[in-house]
């Protein structure tokens, strides 16, 4: 959860732990936080316990990426209840979560911060406050310096607003099972949030087209030609893209290790890879003969046979110093450099309006492609959904086929100003 000290006109640090960390946290190791709990009123103490609790919950039955979204929206409303309301959060009503979501529209600028930055610092044997962490953060684009932003100017995403209510209300149905509370304030406010949009937007999807696609392809293939390191972001691109995998399910997991044994063969000689994914679910993805040229020249580079065989343990991705498995964070450092490497030739050659998406492209940008790009060569929109791992074809359709809003824009082009 958070630990450490802070003032109402200035956050000097809460730092945050994995789900792994919670049950051996000792808070006479942060004597900053202890103190501030010790120097309030008994229910502050108390909410922090409830808050912890609340998270080891949501660590054992969710995944991490829910874990440490639900950390970050518990840690802010408390922050909140403990230095701006002063109320505990069994005695808040609507009007207060109304409240709430005003201070998280516009949150005192020294709340914000520019970059991430480690929540704590470990000196003389304590966990000590790091000034340079807040807790909302101005995401700047990546094209542009961070040191040129204006804090002023921060506004949560409707995502953002849709993902703070989602934890408040999953915190306090939490609290009334444990009978520590009788109501759900923030299910009634986000009702009544003034913030949220109706949105009748056509969806963009954030995908790279056949061109931009072609140039990071050819990229990392130049790169592994004259740098057998690269290999392994050969790998990792191909595999994200063609099979529609998000970063997390490549990457080591507390409770998931993906190794080269999760390539299955059936008894038509067809192959799979076993996945685990959102929502904590395992789904087989389809595996395309071309795909498998990439997966033998990566095995060859790491010593191993041509194809993987029933119940093998070498991870899928492996570090190249150390053992195991390669985290989210690491992998997506790989794909960045492509990404950054293929916009700077795009743009040498084809000018920077072409080739400027490749620099606001994320990894999961290479899952989109992946999939827009085969329905639009014709695969069953059925088999594409499953393949994602969506629970309903509708998802599919609704963020990665879009064809009503295509004939819209193709019919929009004719209308004429004279």
């Amino acid at each position: 959860m958070f630990h450490g000290k802070v003032s109402r006109d200035k956050v000097i640090v809460f730092s945050q732990y994995p789900y792994e960390a919670l049950p051996r946290l000792n808070l006479q190791d942060y004597p900053e936080l202890q103190g501030f709990l010790q120097a309030g009123q008994a229910w502050r103490q108390q909410h922090w316990q409830w808050g912890r609790d609340f998270l080891l919950y949501i660590g054992r039955n969710k995944s991490e990426h829910t874990y440490t979204r639900f950390r970050n929206e518990v840690e802010r409303f408390l922050l909140w209840a403990f230095l701006f309301c002063d109320k505990p959060i069994v005695e808040l009503r609507k009007p207060q979560l109304l409240e709430y979501a005003d201070f998280c529209w516009r949150p005192p600028v020294n709340w914000i911060s520019l970059a991430n930055a480690d929540r704590f610092l470990f000196q003389d044997g304590f966990f000590r406050s790091n000034p340079q962490w807040a807790p909302f953060r101005l995401k700047t684009p990546k094209n542009q310096p961070s040191v040129n932003q204006d804090k002023k100017k921060y506004k949560p995403s409707q995502e953002t607003l849709t993902a703070t209510f989602t934890a408040l209300i999953a915190f306090y149905k939490y609290l009334m099972n444990e009978e520590l509370c009788v109501g759900n304030p923030a299910q009634l406010a986000k009702g009544d949030c003034r913030y949220f949009i109706a949105d009748a937007q056509v969806k963009e999807v954030r995908r790279l087209s056949e061109v931009q696609w072609q140039y990071v392809l050819e990229t990392v293939q130049e790169m592994a030609n004259e740098d057998s390191h690269y290999e392994r972001s050969l790998f990792i691109i191909a595999t994200m893209k063609t099979l529609f995998l998000r970063i997390s399910e490549l990457s080591e997991r507390r409770d998931w290790s993906p190794v080269m044994g999760h390539f299955w063969q059936d008894e038509n000689q067809n192959w799979w890879l076993k996945i685990f994914g959102k929502g904590r679910k395992l789904r087989d993805v389809t595996v395309p003969t071309q795909y498998l040229d990439y997966l033998k020249r990566y095995r060859a580079f790491r010593g191993l046979s041509p194809l993987p065989f029933p119940g093998e343990q070498s991870p899928l991705v492996e570090k190249l110093r150390g053992q195991g498995s390669m985290t989210a964070r690491h992998l997506t450092r790989l794909v960045q450099e492509v990404f950054d490497s293929a916009h700077v030739k795009m743009k040498t050659r084809v000018g920077e309006d072409a080739a400027r998406k490749l620099q606001e492209a994320s990894t999961h940008w290479l899952r989109h492609t992946g999939a827009s790009m085969e329905i639009e060569r014709g695969r069953a929109l059925k088999d594409v959904s499953e393949d994602l791992g969506h629970a309903s074809m509708a998802t599919t359709d609704t963020v990665y086929v879009q064809s009503e809003n295509r004939k819209r824009a193709e019919s929009g082009k004719g209308r004429k100003v004279d």
